[in-house]
């Protein structure tokens, strides 16, 4: 099989599987088995894929027709620059929560205390880190399996962070300037409705919102006054319709300057307010 060859497989298998981007997964798992790029593939493309790559490509191909994410099966994604390990116990890391890392970032300053509540891969929490200067941070999450996975990504990026198993304030100590949270927000009878990848795979517990998907939000809120400095700052990412809902239960709770900020797709995607 030359490599034009296991290429053209890919696209065709991915195809009849029903992947909306079957070329491009195709591309990015050729990559990921024969540790090339582009300009190396245009000009070997005749050339014969070693027998044990072949079949590996095959594989992997097989378990992406079966609507494992790609992620899933490279063991990485990119996000804010740098690549995090990802597996079957965190959510993969999306480009439309960059957006709760940069809003964070414009509020943050040298000296601060950060906690991520639900830091799953630990991507928001070691982006901050990464990007911010002179800043503590700590991240808690209820899975030990997630923990592990975070500090895993912390230690590969560079970056020291203190990491609790905690279920949202539980074991949490001390107060902290600003409190970002991405938690399960999706509402309970939504899950059967979303796309194999996430729907099958990735785990329910960090996209179970309850029965409204404001539940965390509630909680979050209700308890982050004990926590938070006076002053600072508490940022969601948040779903789509989300909005109002959620910025209006900061208000009640007292936030100040709760604003929604937008997407790149121009959907409302975060919500920052400050405690007074």
């Amino acid at each position: 099989m030359t490599l034009e060859e296991a290429l053209n497989f890919g696209k065709k298998t991915l195809e009849e599987a029903g992947i909306a981007e079957a070329a491009l997964d195709a591309w990015y798992l050729l990559e990921h088995v024969g540790r090339f790029d582009r300009s190396y593939y245009y000009l070997h493309y005749r050339e014969e894929l070693k027998e044990d790559l072949a079949q590996e490509y095959e594989s992997i191909i097989r378990k992406r027709a079966e609507r494992i994410p790609l992620q899933y099966i490279t063991g990485v994604q990119n996000f804010m620059g740098l690549d995090f390990k990802v597996n079957s116990n965190v959510l993969i890391p999306r480009q439309d929560t960059e957006i709760l890392v940069e809003t964070a970032l414009g509020v943050i300053q040298p000296g601060m205390r950060v906690l991520d509540l639900c830091t799953g891969s630990g991507c928001i929490l070691i982006s901050l880190l990464h990007f911010a200067r002179e800043i503590t941070g700590t991240g808690s999450d209820i899975s030990k399996q997630a923990l592990l996975t975070a500090k895993e990504n912390a230690r590969a990026n560079g970056v020291e962070a203190e990491w609790v198993r905690s279920d949202l304030f539980q074991n949490i100590a001390g107060t902290f300037h600003v409190i970002v949270s991405n938690p399960p927000y999706i509402p309970t009878r939504v899950i059967d409705t979303l796309m194999p990848e996430v729907r099958d795979f990735e785990p329910v517990e960090a996209l179970d919102g309850r029965e409204d998907g404001l539940f965390y939000y509630d909680k979050i809120i209700g308890e982050s006054g004990s926590f938070l400095k006076p002053r600072s700052y508490l940022i969601f990412e948040i779903g789509h319709d989300q909005g109002e809902a959620v910025s209006a239960r900061m208000k009640r709770a007292g936030f100040e300057d709760v604003r929604v900020i937008r997407d790149l797709s121009g959907l409302n995607r975060v919500v920052c307010g400050r405690k007074g």
